[in-house]
């Protein structure tokens, strides 16, 4: 385990530490400019696409299709998982207060880029033989780059997506998850053992497991039919819950915010003058971890936005845009508030916690042992949401490599590793998914950037279309 740890830190190293920060903000940054700051111009036209088309009985196409708010809630299903509780977490600990700042310079730049993707997957979506809808990057990679180059492009990304979300992003919500579990019966001195397998992670993963299998099998209809209902229901209940500790601490909101900005230039003054973090793990941290838990860049949601059914591909581009904002601006701010406001981190930066058990000490200053078993049941909702989704984005990959008899072999594989996740280090569980969440970004933002001036076509046609701007573009 240790030699494995140290190879995948080497690799994290050189692409998070540069590489990946310079892409991912860089493409964010270019797409801003090049759709004209379409993040800030299009704010409320996405947010009321949104809300026009929610429904918690979507409609069923028989062509594989999803509702636009089925799509929706299928993508901020992947999106609103442990990366919001535990990735939160996990940022300010190892780069302090000021990685929420980067995670929301990168969010911001990000909803110009998840615009391109889903407008762009879109376009490139096909029919496969039976008329069903297939979509995602590998299509758009291949769209833009003809001959071999393109399918060995997009075959690295399939098995980037295969490896980074069915198993390795997977194994990270099983790990929260169980240790939610293990941390909410520890309180009340409940820690069985077979020999050195902890009891509870065990029974919480095949329990997970077992039900996510059954939604696997029952295909796009079922997925989309459990996301829609899922979603909406758990992200306000984690709103709501937040919120009542974030306003029962209001004196120390001003105070959290200034640990935020000036932790993000300074994180020593933040933080009273604790060494060993500095200026570049705070972006780096903050950025990785943006990633992880708004995806904007990462190639995973335009599966879903493919197959979405709208009238123009910018309607799903706008609405891409929002699942980022309330990822990121809403969802994963309010742990970060909790955090900061409760006073936990310290604690967290000290070792005594690694992850989601720090949100779940901030919960418990207020709600005591209550605290830990909502952040538990939260985590089963936000973690089990992603696992499906996060299978969706797999399979569709699995598809595109081996055809559809290998579907279910895949549904086993990913359910097994659910239940080994629960019993990996941390540590080593959130290196492997950096590492290859990075490797899968690599091909996505070079067809991305490819594909520009596509993307700025589209959405001139649609603002042409639509008459949403003041002038019309020729």
């Amino acid at each position: 385990m240790e030699i494995i740890m140290n190879i995948v830190n080497a690799v994290n190293g050189v692409m998070w530490d540069w590489v990946l920060l310079i892409l991912l903000c860089g493409t964010g940054i270019y797409f801003t400019i090049r759709l004209r700051f379409i993040q800030i111009r299009k704010f409320g036209a996405g947010f009321k696409k949104l809300f026009g088309g929610f429904s918690f009985r979507g409609k069923k196409h028989s062509d594989g299709g999803m509702t636009s708010f089925q799509s929706f809630a299928t993508a901020i299903a992947a999106q609103v998982g442990t990366g919001n509780l535990a990735g939160a977490a996990t940022a300010m600990i190892m780069g302090g207060p000021g990685a929420i700042f980067w995670m929301w310079v990168s969010a911001f730049f990000g909803m110009a880029t998840i615009y391109a993707e889903a407008t762009l997957s879109q376009k490139y979506r096909r029919l496969d033989e039976n008329g069903k809808i297939l979509g995602g990057p590998v299509y758009y990679i291949t769209g833009i780059f003809r001959g071999k180059f393109g399918k060995v492009l997009a075959g690295f990304f399939a098995v980037f997506v295969m490896i980074a979300l069915g198993f390795t992003g997977n194994m990270v919500q099983s790990n929260s998850i169980g240790t939610a579990f293990s941390s909410m019966f520890a309180q009340f001195g409940i820690a069985p053992q077979i020999g050195p397998v902890p009891l509870i992670p065990l029974i919480i993963g095949v329990v997970v497991a077992i039900a996510a299998f059954l939604i696997f099998v029952g295909g796009v209809g079922r997925i989309a039919s459990v996301t829609e209902k899922i979603v909406p229901v758990m992200a306000l209940f984690y709103i709501l819950g937040a919120l009542i500790v974030i306003f029962a601490n209001i004196t120390q909101i001003p105070g959290a915010f200034w640990q935020i900005f000036v932790g993000a230039f300074s994180p020593k003054a933040a933080l009273g003058g604790v060494v060993g973090i500095g200026i570049q793990k705070a972006i780096r941290f903050g950025v990785a971890r943006g990633l992880f838990s708004n995806e904007a860049g990462m190639g995973s949601t335009p599966h879903a936005h493919a197959i979405a059914k709208v009238k123009h591909p910018g309607d799903q581009g706008l609405i891409a845009m929002t699942s980022v904002f309330i990822d990121t601006f809403i969802i994963l701010t309010m742990t970060a508030l909790v955090i900061l406001v409760t006073g936990v981190l310290p604690a967290g930066i000290g070792g005594t916690y690694t992850g989601i058990d720090l949100t779940q000490a901030g919960f418990s200053q207020l709600f005591g042992v209550f605290g830990s078993i909502f952040i538990a049941i939260c985590s089963l909702f936000f973690a089990f949401s992603t696992i499906i989704g996060w299978y969706f984005f797999g399979e569709a990959n699995v598809r595109y490599l081996f055809g559809k008899k290998a579907v279910k072999v895949y549904a086993v594989i990913v359910a097994l590793l659910v239940i080994v996740g629960c019993f990996l280090k941390v540590d080593l569980v959130w290196a492997l998914s950096d590492c290859f969440n990075g490797l899968m970004v690599i091909p996505n933002l070079i067809a991305l950037l490819a594909l520009g001036g596509i993307a700025v076509k589209m959405m001139k046609d649609y603002e042409t279309q639509t008459r949403l701007p003041s002038r019309r573009h020729k």
